[in-house]
């Protein structure tokens, strides 16, 4: 189904319908969904969703997904919690944390019995836990330095990042985040010897 929607303010949204048409729209994530949810909630195995991973980890187990009202593309901050200051796989991390940004959704509320582990000032759930065995992160930490050029073919993320930064963006963009791949990199393994230390436990 299409829908063509008429909205004459940023505030003056089709509001709950949003989340109705996700699935109507990409009827697949019914199946991926369910997955999630049985692997992680029912079978209680390993997980770390990053970015859309993140948010359909939410949206699966009874957190909500919508909209970003301010998205965020770019070398960004987050900043951790109290808890993801203590949290096995996120304290080794520096705070604030530099992260690749390239989302316009958001997940606004995390499932029961949840964790929020890092936030932004317009993004306020970057990170969260749920269990001991399950982690989502809105922002990229699988950065190798052909993911901005390669992301940037895609016409969705290109739109993106030309709204975000400028038509013309791409090029220092690129450059930015080659400069800080040693740093991304460093991070992802400090994520990665965490998660195997809980997974290994779990």
């Amino acid at each position: 189904m299409n829908l063509l929607i008429l909205q004459h303010a940023r505030v003056e949204h089709p509001g709950i319908f949003r989340d109705f048409f996700q699935e109507d729209e990409y009827p697949w994530f019914v199946p991926e969904k369910e997955a999630i949810r049985k692997w992680v909630a029912d079978m209680r195995r390993p997980y770390l969703g990053i970015c859309l991973g993140h948010q359909l980890l939410a949206d699966a187990l009874g957190g909500r997904v919508t909209p970003a009202n301010t998205p965020e593309v770019g070398v960004l901050k987050v900043s951790k919690t109290k808890a993801g200051a203590s949290d096995p796989v996120t304290k080794a991390l520096s705070d604030p944390l530099g992260v690749l940004q390239w989302h316009g959704a958001e997940v606004v509320e995390i499932p029961e019995g949840a964790t929020v582990l890092a936030s932004s000032d317009v993004c306020p759930i970057q990170a969260f836990r749920y269990g001991p065995h399950a982690y989502g992160m809105q922002f990229h930490v699988e950065v190798t330095a052909e993911t901005v050029r390669n992301w940037a073919v895609i016409p969705e993320y290109a739109r993106a990042l030309a709204d975000a930064l400028g038509p013309e963006a791409l090029p220092a963009f690129d450059g930015q985040v080659t400069a800080e791949l040693p740093r991304f990199n460093r991070n992802a393994r400090i994520l990665y010897d965490g998660l195997k230390e809980v997974w290994t436990k779990a």
